[in-house]
C-alpha cells in the first residue's frame, strides 16, 4: 500500500508515495535525488543522517516518510546560500578543518548548525557533549568541535 507525502525539503515543496515503512532518509536520497545525507547505521547510532525537521535536528535514518509529511525539512544541499556562500559552520569546518574522509561531515555539520542555534556560545565541555550521538571515525574530533564552538560564538555575534 503506498502512501501520498507532501513536505518542503530545503524550501522546495516536494510530494511522493512511499510505503509506510519508508525512512525519511530513503526519501530523501532514493525519492529526492539528495544524497549528501549519509547513511551510516541504520540503527541511530552514527549521525550520519541527521537533516533537520521544523527547525531541530533528526536523525532521518530513525524516522518515517509519512511522519515528515506537512513538515519543512533541511538537508545539508540546503545550508548554503543560494549564491553558494558557505553557513557559518560549513565556513568553520573549512577553517578548522572540521573533515577528512567527510562521510560523517553532512550530519556533524547539521548537529553542529543546532547545537550553535539551542547553544549560542557553546564551550568545548557542551559541544562534546552534544556530540554523542554523532561518530567520527577520522579526526579525533578537535577539529569539529573547534569548528563548532567557532560557528556558535560568531552566530552569536561575539568573537571567536
Amino acid at each position: 500500500m503506498l502512501i501520498n507525502v507532501n513536505m518542503t525539503i530545503n524550501g522546495k515543496a516536494v510530494s511522493g508515495q512511499v510505503e509506510a515503512r519508508t525512512l525519511l532518509v530513503e526519501f530523501i536520497r532514493d525519492h529526492q535525488r539528495l544524497t549528501g545525507t549519509h547513511v551510516g547505521c541504520d540503527t541511530t547510532q552514527c549521525g550520519c543522517c541527521t537533516v533537520h525537521v521544523d527547525g531541530k535536528a533528526v536523525k532521518s535514518c530513525t524516522m518515517l516518510a509519512v511522519q515528515a509529511s506537512g513538515k519543512s525539512v533541511l538537508t545539508i544541499e540546503g545550508l548554503a546560500a543560494a549564491d553558494g556562500t558557505l553557513h557559518p559552520v560549513q565556513e568553520a569546518f573549512r577553517e578548522h578543518h572540521g573533515l577528512q574522509c567527510g562521510f560523517c561531515t553532512p550530519g556533524m555539520v547539521m548537529v553542529g548548525v543546532d547545537i550553535c542555534r539551542r547553544h549560542p556560545n557553546a564551550d568545548e565541555h557542551t559541544v562534546r557533549l552534544e556530540l554523542e550521538g554523532n561518530i567520527c571515525r577520522c579526526t579525533g574530533y578537535q577539529g569539529i568541535v573547534e569548528a563548532i564552538m567557532d560557528a556558535s560564538a560568531k552566530m552569536a555575534g561575539g568573537k571567536a
